[in-house]
């Protein structure tokens, strides 16, 4: 399923994210970018030690990368250039302001990614494993966050992907992306 936007196509694909062949993925890390399970874990493993010790480095300089911000590495194995690590919020009900931070993440990842000539990205749902954000609230404010930016000035990839692991998970961000 696909979009066009003014500046941007956005398409859903269901797959696995770290096989995606684009110019960068969006890893939905952890705050002290040390790996973890699900999407975070798979793509730490496929792209190897370049990826670990670049998470290092940038844990040493920076302590890690806060809630709704992003930091960039190399792919390392992966067929994607880059990676841009997110952390996305922990649900907590919908009143402590986890959409603002989710929609940051989006922002952020698309702004390094313009800062670092990708015409194309892949994301995962950011915040939908372990971290409990309900797969419906979290496809709208990504969604509607991508939708906003194509349709302003803002510089962004030319394709922007959703990389969904299930069908459930496809299943939402295509009723999202019909909403939109």
């Amino acid at each position: 399923m696909q979009k066009q936007f003014t500046q941007a196509k956005l398409e859903l694909v269901q797959g696995d994210i770290t096989k995606a062949e684009i110019d960068a993925i969006v890893n939905a890390a952890n705050e002290k970018l040390i790996g973890g399970g699900g999407v975070d874990g798979a793509i730490r493993r496929a792209g190897g030690d370049a990826v670990v010790k670049a998470c290092d480095v940038i844990r040493a300089q920076q302590g890690g990368c806060p809630t709704g911000k992003a930091v960039i590495t190399t792919g390392g194995n992966l067929p994607a250039q880059y990676i841009i690590h997110t952390v996305g919020p922990i649900w907590q009900g919908g009143n402590a302001g986890e959409a603002a931070l989710l929609a940051s993440c989006y922002k952020e990842s698309l702004q390094l990614a313009a800062e670092n000539e990708v015409k194309s990205i892949a994301f995962p749902s950011i915040s939908t494993g372990v971290y409990g954000y309900p797969t419906k609230n979290a496809a709208s404010v990504a969604l509607e966050t991508i939708r906003d930016l194509a349709e302003s000035n803002a510089m962004i990839p030319e394709l922007i992907q959703f990389v969904l692991f299930d069908d459930a998970t496809y299943s939402c961000y295509a009723d999202a992306l019909s909403d939109i």
